[in-house]
Order: C-alpha cells, then sequence, then structure tokens
C-alpha cells in the first residue's frame, strides 16, 4: 500500500470545503481501504471555475513556448516518478502493471507532442481578402476560456492529463473532474504540474459523482470535455447545448477485430488477446466482437483459445500478469450478467466464464462466446469487460456488413497480411479510428492523428491536430487596403457589380483560390 503521507498530501489537491464529506476507496486488487478522497460541492465548482477565469487571463498572455517548457518539464518528473505512478494507477483501477504503464506513455508522449507543435498550431494564419491585393485576412486561435474535462475511472491518468494538458497549451484554465474512485492518479499528475511551473488555479481539481458535481461543471464551463457512458453523453450534450457552448464526447463502443483470410495466426493471436483483454477489458477501444473469416476460424480458434486459458491473472503490484482485476462489484455483475444471459440463450462458452475471487475479489476469466444472437444482451450492448463473442464470415463484404451492424462507432481492427487489402476495407467501416495489424494501441498511440468517433460513440477529436484545437475558438480579422466594397445609387452599383463579376471571372481562368 501507499505511504499515508503520500495519499494525504495528494488529497489536498482536491478544491473542496475543509469540512467535506469524504469518500472511502478501496483497491480492488483486495477491497481493502486504499484512501479517504474530499467531495467537492456545486459550490465549490462554482468557486473553481470562478478562480480559473481570473488565472486564465495571465496564463493565456504567455507566449506558447513558455507554456510548453512547463509541459515539457512535467513530460520529465512523470517519467522520473513513474514507479510510484504505476503503483497508484494499479492500487486504483485494478489493472496489470504493463497496462498501467500505457497511461504513463501515452501522456508523456502526447505531453512532448502538444509542447512541440502547439506554437505552431495557435500561429496566425494569413487568408486572402475579398479581393487580391486590396484586402487581407488574419485568422487566428484564441482560447474558449474555462475548460471542464470530466473523466471516467477506466483511465483515470492518461484521460484526465491528456485532454487538461491539450486545453492548458491551447491558453485554458482547466477545471477537471475526475471519477472520485480513481481521482489519486490525476493528483498525482497535478502536483507534478505544479512542481513544474504551472499556476495553480489554472489547473484545478474537483470530486464527486456526476450528478451533481460533474453536471455543475457543464453548466459552469465554457467548454466541455467528457469521456463516459453514452446515456451520460447525451445528457452532458443537451446541457452544453442549452447553453450554446462546444463540447467533446468520447463515450462507449463495440468494437469489432477483423481476421481476412490471409492473416498470420501467430501474430493474430496476440493482436486478439492484448484487444480483447488489456485492461480487463474495461477499455472503450477494445476488442468485443471477434469476426473470423470461415477459411481459418477454426485454425484460428484452435490456437487462441489455448492461449486464452493459459492467460495469467494476478493483482500483484509487479509486471509479468496478463490480465487483472474488475474496478469493482458493479462491473463484476454487469459482466457476469452479460455471459449468463448469453448462456441462457443458448450461446456456448468457449473459454472462461466464471468469477475468480481466489485470485482477487472481483477478478473475472477472459471469457470467449459462441453462437451469440441478437436476442442476447451481449450481442448489441457495451460489456466493459474481459468477454469477446465470436463470428464468422464468408468474405469481406460480409465482414464490413457486420462490423457496421452497431449503434456504436469508435474502433476497429483488421488483420491481414495483404496491407493494401486491409487499407481499403478501412474507409468502409464506420469507426472512428481503424488498426491494421495491431489493436487499438496502434490508433491511440499515434498521437499525431486525431481519434474519431461515430453513431453513438461520440464526436471524437482526442490527439492530434483536432485535439488542440478543439479548445480554441477561431477569430478572423479582415483588413481592407484599398478600394470601397459599397457604392450606392443604381448606376455605380450595377457598374460595380459588372467590375466585380468580370474580376471573378478573371479569377477562375487564373486559378485563384
Amino acid at each position: 500500500m501507499l505511504p499515508a503521507s503520500l495519499l494525504d498530501d495528494l488529497t489536498t489537491g482536491v478544491l473542496a470545503e475543509a469540512a467535506a464529506e469524504r469518500l472511502l476507496v478501496r483497491t480492488p486488487l483486495t477491497d481493502r481501504p486504499l484512501a479517504e478522497i474530499p467531495l467537492s460541492t456545486t459550490s465549490d465548482v462554482a468557486c473553481a471555475v470562478q478562480r480559473a477565469r481570473a488565472a486564465q487571463r495571465v496564463w493565456s498572455s504567455l507566449r506558447p513556448q513558455r507554456r510548453a517548457a512547463i509541459v515539457l518539464d512535467f513530460h520529465d518528473r512523470l517519467l522520473a516518478g513513474r514507479e510510484e505512478l504505476l503503483d497508484l494507477i494499479q492500487l486504483e483501477t485494478g489493472k496489470t502493471r504493463a497496462n498501467a504503464y500505457e497511461e504513463i506513455a501515452e501522456v508523456a508522449n502526447l505531453a512532448r507532442y502538444y509542447a512541440r507543435t502547439a506554437a505552431g498550431l495557435l500561429a496566425p494564419r494569413h487568408r486572402r481578402g475579398v479581393l487580391p491585393v486590396l484586402g487581407a485576412a488574419t485568422q487566428t486561435r484564441l482560447p474558449r476560456g474555462v475548460v471542464g474535462v470530466i473523466t471516467p475511472w477506466n483511465y483515470p491518468f492518461a484521460l484526465s492529463l491528456g485532454e487538461s494538458i491539450a486545453a492548458l497549451l491551447a491558453g485554458n484554465a482547466v477545471v477537471l473532474r475526475p471519477d472520485p474512485r480513481t481521482a489519486l492518479s490525476a493528483l498525482w499528475g497535478l502536483r507534478r504540474l505544479q512542481e513544474a511551473g504551472l499556476p495553480s488555479a489554472v489547473l484545478q481539481v474537483v470530486t464527486g459523482e456526476g450528478d451533481p458535481v460533474g453536471e455543475a461543471v457543464v453548466k459552469h464551463a465554457d467548454y466541455v470535455s467528457f469521456t463516459g457512458s453514452t446515456r451520460v453523453g447525451r445528457g452532458v450534450s443537451a446541457v452544453a447545448a442549452q447553453r450554446m457552448i462546444g463540447c467533446h464526447l468520447e463515450l462507449g463502443g463495440k468494437n469489432a477485430c477483423y481476421l481476412r483470410p490471409d492473416a498470420p495466426l501467430d501474430a493474430a493471436v496476440e493482436i486478439a488477446l492484448r484487444g480483447a483483454f488489456s485492461g480487463a477489458g474495461q477499455v472503450c477501444v477494445h476488442t468485443e466482437r471477434l469476426v473470423l473469416h470461415e477459411a481459418i476460424a477454426e485454425e484460428f480458434l484452435g490456437l487462441f483459445l489455448p492461449a486464452v486459458r493459459e492467460m495469467r491473472l494476478g493483482v500483484g503490484l509487479e509486471y509479468g500478469f496478463d490480465m487483472g482485476s474488475l474496478l469493482g462489484a458493479d462491473q463484476l455483475q454487469r459482466v457476469s450478467d452479460h455471459v449468463e444471459d448469453a448462456r441462457r440463450h443458448g450461446a456456448r462458452v468457449l473459454a472462461g466464464g466464471r468469477h475468480r475471487p481466489d485470485i482477487g475479489p472481483w477478478v473475472y476469466e477472459p471469457t470467449v462466446l459462441d453462437g451469440v444472437t441478437a436476442a442476447m444482451e451481449v450481442r448489441d450492448a457495451e460489456t466493459s469487460g474481459p468477454v469477446v463473442s465470436v463470428y464468422r464470415v464468408d468474405d469481406d463484404a460480409a465482414a464490413v456488413r457486420l462490423i457496421n451492424d452497431s449503434d456504436y462507432g469508435l474502433h476497429a481492427t483488421i488483420v491481414s497480411a495483404d496491407r493494401r487489402a486491409a487499407r481499403r476495407l478501412a474507409p468502409l467501416l464506420r469507426t472512428g479510428t481503424v488498426s491494421i495489424n495491431e489493436t487499438y494501441l496502434a490508433s491511440w498511440g499515434a498521437v499525431g492523428a486525431a481519434m474519431g468517433a461515430r453513431g453513438e460513440s461520440g464526436t471524437g477529436g482526442r490527439h492530434g491536430t483536432d485535439g488542440l484545437l478543439k479548445y480554441t475558438v477561431v477569430q478572423s480579422v479582415a483588413e481592407q487596403r484599398a478600394g470601397a466594397l459599397g457604392v450606392r445609387g443604381p448606376g455605380p452599383q450595377r457598374r460595380f457589380a459588372e467590375l466585380f463579376s468580370r474580376s471573378l471571372m478573371a479569377a477562375r481562368r487564373s486559378r485563384l483560390r
């Protein structure tokens, strides 16, 4: 367990009244108490936003390079202190150490990328005016003000810090509401940013349930980034629309991995294992549907199922385990309900299908289902657990139809020896991201490329140029250098229209934009 002094130091980073109600957080690894987290109130949220507005004016006046220097310093402090943070992430989430390291690598990679590119992305862009030479325009990117970042429990460090860093580098202040069950990782990141020179009120952490604390963030912030369920995302979108503010929503997924007939099977086994069971399946972009071409289905399952059964399950704070624990009783219940409902309706459990309290209180075996039909909840609903369903298709067209037969559209994987064929299939998939010959790690790790979303998976826009510019508003300043654009009187107006039409045709012939 972590030293009490560290836990006390981290929890002081929560903006809450001195006599605030406290939440006892238990670690999923053992179900033993981990820490007491002070809970913020709606008044705390309003206070945080007010403080952030004043701090943001000073923060946004700094040169982008100065803001970037702070983030690069944070990058170094993050990697230097990674072992302590790995313990925190594991204790909060129950995931393996290797899966916890994914969060650290993601934030470090993203921090460096945005610190190195923010100044260029935010630089003014000169555009032509209404008339060449006689007019011009300058397009600038201005910060939105106070950004509310609301994040879930499954990636408590990567989602909280990744979104906050992008918003901060764009010149905004941030009020961050992590899930109260996994707030310690975010608070650790807050400490390291402050040590790197970030002013205290520019990033503030409030805690509490979505109702009322998360809702208060949406009601007070100037822009909202929300990661969570589709149901709650709809509510966030509705409140944001009423207030005429923007929002970024990354919601659920029912992601598929398609193995073409030429898929290299040994590699496909490893890809499918990582895709389905990383983070015990509690990853919005993990694989829940395994789509197999009939030509290789049985041979692949002959390799895949033994590998699933041989996975090393554990809850230790060391490397070596293949899968860890679910977050708690609610997640265990959801996973169990999906598997038992599938069983009752005739699905076969090819591997797993059992709770393993002998390993950890909330550990559930990696599970493979076959014969899943529309009568089963697991067919269309997001499980968010270590459960993958097998489907067979006879050609690429059938695979595309099956993958697109979902209300969600977050991520898909294609495994094929013919990468050109895989690239031709990718645009046919109604998903925000596609990984070829790797699972979600390929798309997630490509921080220079935006991760989109379609359908009930939200609006996307994490990473890449979009991931930072969404935290800005565009202002265009147009300047007329010579010549009036408006004239009065029928004669002058007619002559102006004739002259302007001729200039438009001349521009067309010269291919001017």
